[in-house]
């Protein structure tokens, strides 16, 4: 069943989408060469104190930190270490949540560590950042969740890999439902599948957390022995965007983004609903 809220609900969300925003900003600045994974969840930690927060990571399924960190080719679920140092040229994927009178946040950024980096590199991150936004666009008022797959895996197509060949989009993990839970009903894919039909209609009150991940070559993963970290099979990088939105009668909320999409939203001639908390 896809959990429905309503206009009050959003509006907590929307808080804890807030305190998602803050994680992100403060972990891409501590994202630095020479800094550990383990330092990134320290300062995910003290943001998530400052704003009264708690983590819907930390524990969740036993996951033993409060943001998933992916270096290079890891695409998801990387477990913060002090083990893991960052490195000038590396590339890393910060996921994280933040929960807030029972209402959960949940977004993911990929971020450039130091500088330097292959041009095929930083296209890889862009292309995955606006597949992401051209979703998020497709997510209006009678609309199906497969319009949303439809709009990122399009997007990612159209997209000319420097090198040739075809970026992967990821198979085995894609979007949620969000609201009460970090993970609900529907599972949204980054592409269509269309043995799975048009899935639900988008109706006010919807909120989903829509996150497509793409490699540099294979759309396949492994899963390490530690049981979270998610590796692509041949080594490629990866990268890594999510945002949660909540469609409105008056179209989507960026509940994760600091100005609720309205900049990104209307590079695609959408109109963002306005922020319940301005």
């Amino acid at each position: 069943m896809v959990q429905i809220k309503t206009p009050e609900q959003i509006a907590r969300m929307r808080a804890a989408g807030l305190v998602v925003a803050a994680i992100h900003a403060a972990t891409r600045e501590a994202a630095v060469p020479g800094a550990t994974t383990k330092d990134l969840d320290e300062v995910a930690r003290k943001v998530l104190a400052e704003h009264g927060a708690k983590s819907n990571f930390l524990g969740y399924g036993g996951f033993p930190a409060t943001i998933c960190t992916s270096v290079n080719d890891v695409v998801v679920h990387g477990i913060p270490s002090e083990d893991v140092v960052l490195k000038d040229g590396d590339i890393i994927s910060i996921d994280c949540g933040a929960v807030v009178d029972g209402w959960h946040g949940d977004a993911a950024f990929t971020a450039f560590v130091g500088s330097g980096h292959a041009p095929e590199l930083i296209e890889l991150s862009r292309v995955t950042e606006e597949s992401m936004w051209a979703g998020i666009a497709a997510m209006k008022l009678g609309n199906r969740l497969v319009d949303i797959s439809r709009a990122i895996e399009t997007y990612i197509r159209r997209q000319p890999k420097p090198g040739g060949g075809r970026y992967g989009i990821i198979e085995d993990y894609g979007g949620h439902g969000i609201g009460t839970e970090m993970h609900m009903d529907p599972h949204l894919l980054n592409y269509v599948d269309r043995r799975r039909g048009k899935g639900s209609k988008l109706v006010p009150g919807f909120c989903l957390a829509i996150e497509p991940m793409v490699s540099l070559g294979t759309p396949k993963t492994e899963v390490l022995e530690d049981d979270w970290t998610v590796i692509t099979t041949d080594g490629t990088w990866s990268s890594h965007w999510e945002h949660s939105v909540a469609l409105t009668e008056e179209g989507p909320l960026v509940l994760t983004a600091v100005d609720g999409g309205r900049a990104k939203l209307a590079e695609h001639g959408v109109t963002a609903a306005p922020d319940p908390l301005a």
